[in-house]
């Protein structure tokens, strides 16, 4: 079993950043409760109130993709908290080196 690290960063459009907070925050918060999930953290930036990074980490690949394929605040953020992202400025997935 290997352990999922993935860090995204979403900028708000104009306006829509508090919507668009309260949008991950929900889904940071959901996670805590399902199986493989050790940790969840939503730091925003400190010189740009639009952009958010998600860093996230999963037991293994499965808790992961069960997460992002079959939950539902992620369906509903897809369905929903999508209209509040101006663009997605990175995703990236993440090995630990020491």
């Amino acid at each position: 079993m290997r352990e999922i690290r993935g860090v995204a960063i979403l900028h708000a459009k104009e306006g829509r950043q508090d919507a668009l907070r309260a949008d991950l925050v929900t889904v940071t918060e959901k996670p805590e409760t399902e199986e493989g999930n050790p940790g969840y953290e939503l730091p925003g930036d400190a010189n740009d109130n639009r952009r958010f990074m998600l860093a996230e980490r999963w037991r293994d690949a499965e808790a992961q993709e069960r997460h992002h394929n079959k939950s539902m605040h992620i369906t509903h953020f897809h369905a929903n908290g999508e209209a509040n992202v101006e663009r997605r400025e990175a995703v990236h997935f993440r090995k630990r080196i020491a």
